[in-house]
């Protein structure tokens, strides 16, 4: 494996990104930080997020209200 193929962990390492739809542990409930960022994200929104969402639904929401409030950037 060459050097630019390691996954760095770092942001913006395109080989650290995985579609949530591919992860193992996707359908687990969201994490403590993924909540937490997630609900502050939805309030900045004007937008209400289930309590019982998902690792990989947490991530995809995350996204999409880091593109809509700007924060994402």
């Amino acid at each position: 494996m060459s050097e630019s193929n390691v996954n760095t962990g770092q942001a913006g390492d395109p080989t650290a990104e995985k579609d949530p739809s591919d992860w193992v542990t996707g359908d687990e409930p969201a994490t403590g930080a993924q909540k937490s960022y997630l609900h502050t994200l939805a309030r900045q929104a004007g937008e209400d997020v289930p309590e019982d969402i998902s690792k990989a639904d947490a991530s995809r929401k995350i996204d999409e209200l880091q593109e809509e409030t700007g924060r994402g950037q």
